[in-house]
């Protein structure tokens, strides 16, 4: 079906009937738009839904995590251990590295690419606002490095439970690591996240999470342990604020999950560090809004 715009001998337009099917539904708000971003930000952390080589760095950190704690749980059924050889908290801690590389590598895909293409722009049309599309990727990416690494501690969990070791010791120290890596998951996502924000391109942006990641938690370990050499209890405690991953084992070793530091984190240093790691948590989420408000309003 078609009908003349004009009739003059030089009105040639044409309106077409193209048969489109109008949707009479009922139209879902912000909070449906808000669950579908942060579903699919979680499946596209791990590469579900992409291209066969995006599932191949998140799936092979996560098998290279899982597979010591396997092996413990082995060690530990089979020859009848009174106890595991590791905690659940520390064993977050000693594969620290694979956890700083999952999440160094998989927050440019929530957070680099939509600003790259400019994609964002279609994102923040109306009726998304820039904090909730930002606080969505953070939630993604937090559930994201959360279950990296709870897999391998629930695994640990299970051996423990095989092995007929104390239910209750077991469930505590269980509990402890997972709020423990709570907070460390919200941490290492926000950075992460704000810096891929920044740093539009995929290798900077990858540089940059492992320079805050991996390498500043290695000059804090060594000055950490040099302060403790030299007697410098307070500053060898005072130095592991600026890191999250010495947060993490600084609180880990108040809260007794089983972590050892070079000094004791105690008194006062425990508050401390609580409010540090929530005083970052929160500074890295106002700057992912202050960014994500700064391009959408272009």
């Amino acid at each position: 079906m078609s009908d003349l715009t004009g009739s003059g001998p030089g009105r040639t337009g044409v309106i077409h009937d193209l048969g489109y099917r109008h949707y009479d539904g009922q139209r879902e708000g912000t909070g449906a738009i808000a669950r579908t971003l942060f579903v699919t930000g979680l499946r596209h952390a791990y590469g579900l839904g992409r291209s066969g080589k995006s599932k191949v760095m998140p799936f092979l950190l996560l098998g290279m995590s899982v597979l010591p704690a396997a092996i413990v749980v082995g060690v530990v059924v089979l020859t009848g251990l009174d106890s595991l050889p590791i905690s659940y908290a520390d064993y977050t801690n000693q594969t620290q590295l694979l956890v700083s590389l999952f999440a160094a590598a998989q927050a440019p895909v929530l957070f680099s690419r939509d600003l790259r293409y400019r994609s964002i722009v279609l994102y923040l049309a109306r009726p998304l606002a820039a904090p909730i599309f930002a606080l969505m990727r953070w939630f993604s990416l937090t559930l994201a490095v959360l279950l990296f690494m709870a897999v391998p501690t629930l695994l640990l969990f299970l051996g423990a439970m095989l092995a007929g070791l104390d239910k209750s010791d077991q469930v505590t120290a269980l509990l402890k690591a997972l709020v423990l890596q709570v907070l460390l998951a919200m941490l290492i996502a926000g950075i992460t996240g704000l810096i891929s924000s920044v740093s539009l391109r995929r290798g900077f942006a990858v540089v940059g999470s492992v320079m805050a990641l991996i390498v500043l938690t290695g000059v804090i370990n060594v000055v950490q342990n040099i302060a403790s050499f030299e007697d410098a209890d307070s500053a060898s405690v005072a130095v592991g604020l600026f890191s999250p991953w010495s947060l993490f084992t600084g609180l880990a070793n108040a809260w007794d999950a089983g972590i050892e530091t070079p000094v004791q984190v105690d008194g006062a240093w425990v508050p401390a560090y609580a409010l540090v790691a929530l005083l970052l948590v929160a500074g890295c989420l106002l700057g992912l809004v202050a960014r994500f408000r700064k391009v959408g309003s272009r």
